[in-house]
């Protein structure tokens, strides 16, 4: 019997994330999981995110029970075990020791312009923190060392423009088979999306696909414009391991 692949999918906020969820789930061979940090980010900070209360009745917030969830036996013993991962989420405390543990791991990006336009309109909040640059950067780095070899980098941007040829360079990285079923899906909520869903899943429950293809750039000012332009820089370094 051949041996489960976990991939380890590493996201900013608003960055296409819940959409590359839904075009993994849609393969037959696929179990995912959505966020499964999340809860134990929350208890760890003490932050009061939309429908915290919601978040803790739903899902395991202790880290080393999600950890051990991420690495034990896949579930409905799927070939293929998807997490989607927000980096974001991985705060002081909260243990990483099961990262090589992990058969693949992705960095996907999004131009942080893009990033900052969108999670503005969500959260009042904004912080090269908040939108996990820092992070994905320092990421990058440890899974280099880990495995020693970078992470294979996907560009939102890129996907929404190719999606096919994107995802077929992405699944030869990641050693599984190419399935067309990843472009398509029925619109609606999912059983695996995390009780977060209703506040940010609106576009994704309505979509069937990847959509068009981003548009220019958005013009940002004041602190936005600021934020955007400081994390310009990481993200055009991680680029470089771009597929």
């Amino acid at each position: 019997m051949t041996a489960p692949v976990r991939i380890a999918m590493w996201s900013g906020p608003r960055n296409l994330s819940t959409t590359m969820m839904r075009s993994f789930g849609a393969r037959a061979d696929t179990a995912v999981v959505d966020e499964p940090f999340y809860a134990a980010f929350l208890r760890r900070t003490g932050l009061r995110h939309p429908m915290t209360d919601e978040i803790f009745a739903a899902h395991e917030a202790d880290p080393e029970r999600v950890a051990a969830m991420l690495t034990g036996p896949v579930p409905g013993a799927a070939a293929v075990f998807y997490q989607k991962h927000m980096i974001h989420h991985m705060v002081d405390g909260l243990p990483m020791d099961w990262l090589g543990r992990i058969e693949r791991h992705v960095i996907l990006v999004r131009h942080p312009a893009r990033v900052v336009a969108s999670y503005t309109q969500k959260m009042e909040t904004l912080s090269l923190e908040a939108i996990g640059v820092p992070q994905q950067e320092k990421l990058f780095a440890d899974l280099t060392q880990i495995f020693g070899a970078p992470p294979p980098v996907v560009d939102a941007d890129c996907i929404l423009a190719d999606p096919e040829g994107v995802l077929k360079q992405l699944c030869v990285r990641i050693g599984i088979s190419w399935d067309s079923a990843m472009l398509s899906w029925p619109p609606g909520p999912r059983a695996e999306d995390g009780a977060w869903a209703p506040h940010w899943y609106d576009a994704v429950w309505k979509s069937t696909g990847f959509g068009a293809a981003p548009g220019p750039v958005p013009e940002l000012s004041g602190a936005a414009a600021q934020t955007a332009k400081e994390a310009l820089a990481v993200y055009e370094r991680l680029l470089e391991a771009h597929i």
